[in-house]
């Protein structure tokens, strides 16, 4: 198993041919692909095929659970495309069943003090819908604020898509000064793990 990440509950892993079948159950959750593609299900073939071009490669590593390898979902960290050097994209899906316990905001933490303390990175950006309240707050509580709020043009529009698209970014100089406030008011317990705070997929 190659990992990239452990947090206190998490490993984040390269992806296996194994992983195809948890893919599949990720995306065939209505309420997991709500704000992707309207919860329409997603065929394993689809899959099979996408997870060779998105998972190989690309910094998109398998979250388990640290303590009894239950697959749950996954997380993006890579170079925004068309974007500035040493700016990099973070994203994550997870199971329904592990939303509110804080996995998503615990993971990204992790990879945000990762990209910048060992990958070079100068600015994490993170896109979501406007109206995916939940998602913003995992963004919020990992660092991230309000940078933007735009609008995109779409054949088969959400419903929300209205009120547009938001983007969330952290650069490296604000991402030190958090992290000395924050180890100024818990001396020794700074880190990247941070439990029970409401997150989504």
């Amino acid at each position: 198993m190659e990992v990239f990440l452990k947090t206190g509950r998490l490993i984040l892993r390269r992806f296996t041919e194994d992983d195809v079948g948890h893919l599949f159950d990720l995306d065939g959750d209505p309420e997991v692909m709500r704000f992707l593609n309207g919860g329409k299900p997603v065929s394993r073939k689809e899959i099979a095929r996408e997870y060779h071009k998105r998972f190989e490669g690309f910094g998109c590593w398998a979250a388990v659970e640290k303590f009894t390898g239950e697959f749950l979902g996954w997380f993006e960290f890579r170079p925004r495309e068309g974007g500035n050097p040493g700016e990099v994209e973070l994203g994550y899906r997870l199971r329904r069943s592990v939303w509110g316990k804080g996995y998503a905001t615990e993971g990204s933490r992790a990879l945000i003090q990762k990209g910048f303390t060992e990958l070079g990175a100068r600015r994490v950006v993170a896109q979501t819908m406007a109206v995916n309240l939940a998602s913003r707050r995992v963004m919020e509580k990992s660092g991230l604020e309000h940078a933007r709020t735009f609008h995109l043009e779409w054949e088969d529009p959400l419903p929300g898509t209205e009120h547009g698209e938001v983007e969330y970014a952290l650069t490296k100089e604000d991402w030190e000064r958090q992290d000395a406030a924050r180890r100024e008011q818990l001396p020794g317990k700074a880190g990247p793990v941070e439990q029970g705070f409401p997150d989504v997929p």
